[in-house]
């Protein structure tokens, strides 16, 4: 019993630190930002927060593979069986966690965030489609990165200007232009 009481208490903490560090990164940039400081805003002792985190750093790529993780966990859940209603299932259920999470999303996405990231979370949706022109012969091997990028950049812009306007589109309708803008190359 003790142990569901730690469990409940660590997952509160890294909650508060969480909000706190996110919060921060809405105002300034992460290089500006202190363990004192998160800590502070979340009323949570330095201490803790080197329980769990070796600096504000690390719990940036803790954020990142979370992120990267539910939405690798809401793919899994769709099987790719190459119809696009299943695409589009599964593209909406995405821009529906990215729009529960656009605080984040919308810090992680901008111009402060990490490229790397911004191209994994990316990658995470599209490998199979990539393969598949490659094994289609829609692309040659060495043309298929350009494609890639392409692809890459285009989405992560679209869900930019989504979460910049304050994602008044609805889900659905943003998987199907991301579907449309993919597929039509």
């Amino acid at each position: 019993m003790k142990r569901k009481k730690d469990d409940r208490r660590v997952k509160y903490t890294k909650m508060v630190l969480k909000e706190s560090f996110i919060n921060l990164l809405e105002k300034k940039d992460i290089s500006k930002i202190s363990v004192k400081e998160i800590c502070k805003n979340a009323d949570i002792n330095r201490t803790t927060f080197y329980n769990h985190y070796s600096d504000q750093y690390d719990l940036m790529r803790k954020l990142e593979n979370e992120l990267i993780g539910n939405i690798g966990d809401h793919l899994a859940k769709y099987t790719q069986n190459g119809t696009d209603v299943a695409l589009m299932e599964m593209l909406e259920k995405i821009f529906e966690y990215i729009k529960e999470n656009a605080k984040l999303c919308k810090i992680l996405l901008s111009e402060k965030g990490n490229l790397d990231f911004q191209k994994r979370i990316i990658m995470l949706v599209y490998d199979k489609n990539i393969g598949n022109l490659i094994n289609e012969n829609i692309f040659s091997k060495e043309d298929i990165d350009y494609v890639y990028s392409f692809i890459i950049t285009g989405c992560i812009g679209v869900i930019q200007k989504w979460l910049e306007d304050d994602m008044k589109k609805s889900t659905r309708s943003m998987a199907g232009m991301i579907i449309k803008l993919t597929t039509d190359l």
